[in-house]
């Protein structure tokens, strides 16, 4: 039976410095006003290059950061790996448009995989498309690449180029690799691309893993057709469930361009649908490959009750689970413990690049009903246990 508020498991590793780091990290999150200023505060510091790296790397980063390098975040890793966890390397660096800093990141996603092809702690690689190249190349291509002017189509190559040699590495290597999602108006091009990876790439086993959003309604409907794709054309399906991390953005774009939204009109129906997308890749075990990333914990009972039903080994590798790095802890140790295959995605980058990731999950966090409340009276009970210890 698993207890996701046994604490004692969940904060094992960690010390009473580190909760009390969390626990007033936690709180400041919970306010919106709070995260509004401080993110006014961080870009405007950012503009006139003011020294942040004092007050950010023993707080906010080191809660939700594995390092600056590869390098350093194999001390998170190391840790992890302590707890039966794994771990997903995410070179967090976003919004770069100069073709030598698009190139340094395929190069840097590659560095991942290199990784991870000799460390049994990291059974994953990722990468979000943006960092390869700018969002404007994907945003003329979501309509069609044959609508593309001569320069446009000059970007979507080289795009391409880039995609490929990280997904060529990846199947060298045997080291399956998470396309991120993103925008609605630029996933299209995202997923047809991910197809044509897999196409090429999971001829024997899921190596490309295409992310599909739950918060959008029709993702459903997506994934059953992704499968039926797939064993159509013989290949293996690789996919991350995943709620989704662009809800605000999303509807502000729908009602400010007058077309219908695209994310479904509640809670209750984004957890059906992730429910029901958990249901189908599980029944359907043979031909996909699939990580759950979800900090909730009715679905992540739901998959483990789902598995058990369809004797599917806790330990079986074509079935994950993942966390953010400094967030419910709960939920990875807890599940780790009882055997099932769980990884932490551990964000890394140079401080002043990955701000930017920094502020984007603190909205999130704020925005999600429940999750930062969750997390700081999981932590306000386990300092309880130990004192009376």
């Amino acid at each position: 039976m698993i207890l996701f508020d046994n604490t004692e498991v969940a904060f094992r590793k960690s010390s009473d410095g580190d909760l009390r780091r969390a626990y007033w990290l936690f709180r400041m999150i919970g306010s919106p006003g709070l995260v509004k200023f401080g993110k006014w505060m961080t870009n405007f510091a950012l503009k006139i290059r003011m020294p942040l790296r004092w007050i950010i790397k023993p707080t906010i980063f080191r809660q939700f950061c594995g390092g600056e390098s590869i390098k350093e975040s194999l001390k998170a890793s190391k840790k992890l790996a302590d707890r039966n966890v794994k771990t997903i390397l995410d070179y967090s660096i976003e919004g770069k448009t100069d073709e030598k800093d698009l190139d340094a990141t395929m190069h840097e996603v590659v560095g991942t995989i290199k990784e991870a092809q000799s460390n049994d702690d990291i059974p994953f690689a990722v990468f979000k498309v943006t960092g390869i190249t700018t969002f404007d190349v994907l945003e003329k291509a979501n309509g069609g690449i044959d609508k593309l002017s001569e320069s446009d189509l000059i970007g979507y190559n080289k795009l391409v180029e880039r995609l490929e040699f990280i997904c060529a590495e990846a199947h060298k290597a045997s080291v399956p690799i998470f396309i991120d999602a993103e925008e609605s108006w630029i996933q299209d091009a995202i997923d047809q691309l991910a197809y044509e990876m897999s196409l090429k790439f999971n001829q024997n086993r899921a190596i490309v893993y295409n992310t599909i959003q739950l918060y959008r309604h029709d993702r459903l409907a997506f994934l059953r057709t992704e499968i039926d794709r797939a064993k159509k054309e013989k290949f293996f399906l690789g996919v991350k469930l995943v709620r989704g991390a662009y809800m605000e953005k999303e509807r502000n774009r729908a009602e400010e361009k007058e077309y219908p939204s695209p994310i479904q009109p509640n809670k209750e129906a984004t957890d059906r649908d992730f429910n029901a997308a958990l249901e189908l890749v599980v029944t359907e075990i043979d031909h996909v490959s699939f990580c759950a990333g979800t900090h909730n914990e009715e679905s992540s009972l739901h998959l483990a009750d789902l598995m058990s039903k369809n004797n599917i080994s806790s330990d079986d590798p074509r079935a994950y689970f993942a966390q953010l790095l400094g967030m419910s802890d709960h939920i990875s140790f807890n599940l780790s413990n009882e055997g099932f295959m769980v990884a932490k995605y551990v964000p890394y980058g140079p401080i002043r690049e990955v701000l930017p990731y920094l502020i984007r999950r603190a909205e999130e966090n704020t925005s999600v009903a429940g999750q930062t409340s969750r997390e700081l009276s999981l932590i306000i009970k386990e300092r309880k246990r130990r004192k009376k210890k």
